[in-house]
């Protein structure tokens, strides 16, 4: 597996510097930047010194918050895979965190080596999922989000239907082209077009079409 580049962005110091020193010891995982502020991020991407694969962020931070650096990110970078990892964690916020673009939602109180677990699912396969939250997207994406713009079923090929299942299934691009004699690259191809067809910013958002336009129930998601 490719290393890892990651961002922390906290205004805890403390938390900043333990998450450094934690991190930079996994295999496998390399901290491009942290910073204190959500600014202080946002200026870093501007001047393109560090683009992140996956970024670190806390939620509630003076100034600029993480949900603003998110909205952000959304526009701008959208290749950047966010875990927003909060003391303010609150089930309830799991629809919005997915509509803003977020990979991951998670308590600050998870474990460490859960962490290293989440970084490496987010980065393969571009969201991961706490075991009760799969409940609060069904009722918060199904009930509360706006209406989804439809498409017709048979403006998806029936490849990219069963490409978009696996990707649900949370299956690699090379996973998938094993699993359908394809090659990898043809498998992101084939992904490109969902994006396009779907108006989905991310993986995230591939999962909630799928749910929302009927291949997929949430229960048959399965748990990480």
């Amino acid at each position: 597996m490719n290393e890892i580049s990651v961002a922390i962005v906290d205004d805890d110091a403390l938390i900043v510097s333990l998450l450094n020193d934690f991190l930079q010891k996994q295999e496998g995982i390399r901290i491009c930047s942290t910073s204190g502020s959500g600014e202080e991020f946002l200026e870093m991407l501007e001047d393109k010194k560090q683009v992140p694969d996956v970024l670190i962020l806390d939620l509630k931070m003076k100034k600029t918050s993480g949900i603003e650096v998110t909205a952000h990110l959304k526009s701008a970078y959208p290749e950047i895979r966010t875990i927003v990892m909060s003391s303010h964690y609150k089930r309830s916020f799991m629809g919005f965190m997915l509509k803003t673009g977020v990979a991951a939602f998670v308590p600050k109180g998870i474990s460490p080596q859960q962490l290293i677990e989440i970084v490496n699912e987010v980065y393969q396969k571009g969201f991961f999922f706490l075991s009760d939250q799969l409940e609060i997207i069904r009722e918060q994406v199904s009930s509360k989000a706006p209406a989804p713009k439809l498409i017709e079923n048979n403006s998806l090929s029936e490849r990219e239907i069963e490409i978009l299942k696996l990707i649900c299934y949370q299956k690699t691009a090379k996973e998938i082209g094993e699993q359908l004699f394809i090659a990898p690259r043809t498998v992101e191809g084939h992904k490109n077009n969902l994006f396009i067809k779907t108006g989905a910013k991310n993986i995230a958002g591939l999962v909630i079409f799928a749910v929302q336009n009927n291949f997929i129930e949430t229960a048959d998601i399965p748990l990480i």
